[in-house]
């Protein structure tokens, strides 16, 4: 019994070994993976300038389109308007029932787009969404700092304040 170890083995004389052994260049073998990673880096970065440039034209045709829906939903609104002022005999009865049909209608499509009228009669003041365009003394019975009366409503569009109550808050005078 033998080995595997023990078994006998031919070497091979140098010039045959020089002949079919390639010599490895790790300079070369570098060289190759450093070229090969930078094609790599390269189309990288171009997928990359492509992305972005494709994003922008997303987002731009985002914003160019972003109204259209509220615009389509506020002709009819436009219609009725022009319905409105087109009655030819100035029945007033009539009249008024077009412009609050048309007040009623667009108050719905704004709402239904997440604009909401703000509430500030008699609450009391907050500037993140009130601006005070008027200060008064208090009034018997009344809080400082409360709104006394509103001059123009304001709305927010769902978080953000798109239009900011004006309003005359009471102050004390002390």
């Amino acid at each position: 019994m033998t080995d595997e170890g023990d078994e006998p083995t031919e070497e091979l004389s140098d010039e045959n070994n020089s002949e079919e052994i390639e010599i490895v260049d790790p300079v070369r073998i570098l060289e190759e993976k450093v070229e090969e990673l930078e094609k790599e880096k390269q189309y990288s970065a171009a997928e990359l300038i492509n992305l972005r440039q494709r994003y922008a034209r997303e987002r731009n045709s985002l914003l160019k389109f972003s109204g259209m829906n509220l615009a389509s939903k506020i002709l009819p609104v436009m219609d009725y308007l022009e319905k409105a002022i087109s009655i030819e005999n100035s029945e007033t009865e009539k009249f008024l029932e077009g412009v609050n049909l048309t007040m009623k209608t667009l108050k719905l499509i704004l709402e239904n787009e997440g604009v909401e009228k703000i509430d500030a009669q008699d609450k009391v003041f907050n500037p993140s969404f009130m601006e005070a365009i008027a200060v008064i003394p208090v009034p018997e019975g009344k809080e400082p700092g409360s709104v006394m009366e509103v001059i123009e409503d304001g709305y927010m569009f769902h978080e953000r304040v798109l239009r900011p109550v004006k309003v005359i808050v009471s102050e004390d005078q002390n």
